[in-house]
């Protein structure tokens, strides 16, 4: 299903868009018990050109879990599939035109207890040294429900507005976040998710979660796409157009 004039106003003005159940239950569920493997697999057996990011206890009788694994679609044939999907295609489309390409897959798993901060931040600081424009749009799937108390993703409506800010960088797991870290910020919102259902959201408008020092786990995946020809690529998803800078 495209989207409604509503729905493409609400994403220009505010610089996200919720759209619920994006998956149904047994393709959900399938995600699921991929990632959930991911763990004790990727610790045994770790794939070729998969980046993995694991949680650092202080206790290390603990089982070793993923943090962030960027390369999510080698490693999960359910979000293989879901990338190019219409399920997510019929949204992307009216936003960036037809000529789509996925830029990364990346999954966020901020375990229960242990998940920590994402201070705030816009993914073009990251995005910006590969010479491209602001074009690319993320959308965020979730694999659990999410609130404040598990450290549901927040963001600040019309933010985009303002361009790109300068970002710090400092020595810290998070490698750039705008001054303030995670400090209050006026008019952010915290999304309520249910599981199945997706965010999607530009490079410019800021956003960031708090830990999730819950007993609720808030698995998610973030699948981030560009216009063809705007940077470099994994693969081509939507349209006829080529791709020059693949990795």
């Amino acid at each position: 299903m495209s989207l409604t004039p509503e729905e493409r106003s609400f994403y220009a003005d505010n610089g996200y868009l919720v759209r619920r159940e994006i998956v149904d239950a047994g393709w959900l569920d399938e995600i699921r018990r991929e990632v959930d493997d991911l763990h004790g697999r990727m610790a045994e057996a770790p794939v070729e050109g998969v980046g993995i990011s694991w949680e650092e206890y202080d206790d290390t009788s603990k089982p070793a879990r993923i943090r962030q694994l960027m390369h999510g679609e080698l490693v999960s044939a359910g979000l293989d599939r879901l990338i190019d999907s219409p399920n997510v295609l019929d949204v992307l489309r009216p936003l960036m035109g037809d000529d789509i390409s996925l830029f990364h897959c990346k999954l966020l798993m901020k375990a229960a207890h242990d998940g920590t901060i994402t201070p705030w931040h816009q993914d073009y600081a990251y995005w910006t040294r590969h010479n491209n424009e602001p074009q690319m749009i993320n959308c965020m799937l979730h694999m659990d429900d999410a609130d404040a108390g598990n450290g549901a993703i927040q963001f600040v409506p019309g933010s985009h507005r303002d361009g790109l800010l300068e970002h710090d960088r400092a020595d810290m797991s998070f490698g750039v976040f705008l001054p303030g870290y995670f400090g209050e910020r006026e008019g952010a919102v915290t999304l309520d998710m249910r599981a199945g259902d997706a965010v999607f959201f530009g490079p410019l408008v800021i956003h960031g979660s708090d830990a999730n020092t819950s007993e609720r786990d808030r698995r998610a995946c973030t699948m981030a796409y560009d216009v063809t020809g705007n940077g470099y690529c994994r693969r081509v998803v939507s349209g006829t157009k080529t791709a020059d800078r693949t990795f």
